[in-house]
């Protein structure tokens, strides 16, 4: 398990993943209407950012630049596993950020968010959305690996979600991560009463479910180098 003082999501480009604040509201209200158009009401950030069984993770696209390509570098990206689980240790004391982190993160541009509860020893993803000018650069599935990372130090022993049944690529890329289909509930999404796919982990903290994490991790890394861009989800 990544041991808490080394927890930082930050990719060898400009994006880094990091607790959402109070100053990412509009950003990240704006991405879940584009995601979520027919959702009714919206989720309560400010208030879920005072509840101790909510978690938020915003992914950023850092500095003012149009669309990132960055070259890499070996030095940049020497370590990069180490450091692909980031800025999480925040959330755990719940520490204020400081006047100069606040005016350096008003500067960047929130291009996802991730959101999860806790119950007892079950972590439940509610949601993993990104903006509209962002997908297929892999950057939702950074916010699963953060989250799920997030779930381990906060003692969780299983991961559970649902996804609407004809959202294939989100059911391909949890099955990916370990999430096997358990179950259905019926319309569940009230804007066209869709059902949703009931999905849940093993236990997270296994040896064998650690080790395919790290493989995974591992993947992700070596094909975000191999093509000089985070790859598609």
């Amino acid at each position: 398990m990544v041991k808490l003082d080394s927890v930082i999501a930050e990719m060898p480009t400009r994006y880094t993943v990091r607790p959402m604040q109070k100053e990412d509201i509009p950003q990240v209200s704006a991405i879940d209407r584009e995601a979520f158009p027919d959702q009714w009401p919206p989720p309560p950030f400010r208030r879920d950012l005072d509840n101790n069984i909510v978690r938020y993770l915003v992914a950023l696209e850092e500095g003012d630049h149009p669309h990132p390509r960055p070259e890499i570098t070996a030095q940049k990206s020497k370590g990069t596993l180490r450091r692909l689980i980031s800025r999480l240790k925040r959330l755990f004391l719940r520490e204020s950020p400081s006047a100069d982190e606040k005016a350096a993160q008003n500067q960047d541009t929130v291009i996802g968010y991730a959101a999860m509860w806790l119950m007892v020893d079950e972590a439940h993803l509610t949601s993993i959305a990104v903006r509209g000018t962002h997908r297929r650069l892999g950057i939702g599935e950074l916010l699963l690996i953060c989250m799920m990372d997030l779930a381990l130090q906060l003692k969780a022993q299983v991961m559970t979600l649902e996804t609407r049944v004809s959202n294939l690529e989100a059911q391909a890329l949890y099955e990916k991560y370990g999430f096997a289909k358990v179950g259905m509930r019926r319309r569940y999404y009230s804007d066209n009463g869709e059902d949703a796919v009931i999905m849940t982990t093993d236990r997270i903290t296994s040896a064998s479910y650690q080790a395919k994490l790290r493989e995974l991790r591992q993947r992700y890394v070596q094909r975000w180098q191999a093509t000089r861009e985070i790859p598609p989800a």
